[in-house]
């Protein structure tokens, strides 16, 4: 995973991780990325320092986008079912009517996502990584 200080046309600022270099090139090419401020898709990475981990309390969030951010994922873990890897295939079963429709969030390549779109399915990114759930 890598993390990008990104900016839009607008110049607001926001981080977002992706899963490598070439993931980000090819979801910002889709026009898949977008500010969370304004909704524009046209951004860009930003300058960034490298960040050195001082202490082991880096979970509390520090400031207001951070705290948006934990609530954004309390909500999602509350109101949805992981399903994991197996979220591809559980999101096209559900657009095609053979199972029941719910919330839900897990994994899938960009290359995956993508096609999912175009197929129909509507799925979003989450601007978080799920935490993963074992049995």
């Amino acid at each position: 995973m890598i993390r990008y200080t990104l900016k839009c046309t607008a110049d607001h600022g926001f981080d977002s991780w992706f899963q490598s270099a070439g993931a980000y090139d090819s979801l910002v090419l889709a026009g898949y990325v977008a500010c969370p401020v304004c909704g524009v898709t046209s951004v860009e990475k930003a300058l960034m320092a490298p960040r050195v981990a001082t202490s082991d309390v880096l979970s509390a969030p520090q400031n207001d986008a951070q705290k948006a951010m934990a609530e954004l994922r309390r909500k999602v873990e509350e109101n949805s079912e992981y399903v994991g890897v197996n979220f591809v295939a559980e999101a096209r079963r559900m657009h095609e009517g053979s199972v029941p429709e719910r919330s839900i969030y897990g994994e899938a390549k960009p290359e995956e996502a993508i096609k999912l779109l175009q197929e129909g399915v509507p799925v979003a990114p989450l601007p978080f990584m799920p935490s993963r759930k074992t049995n």
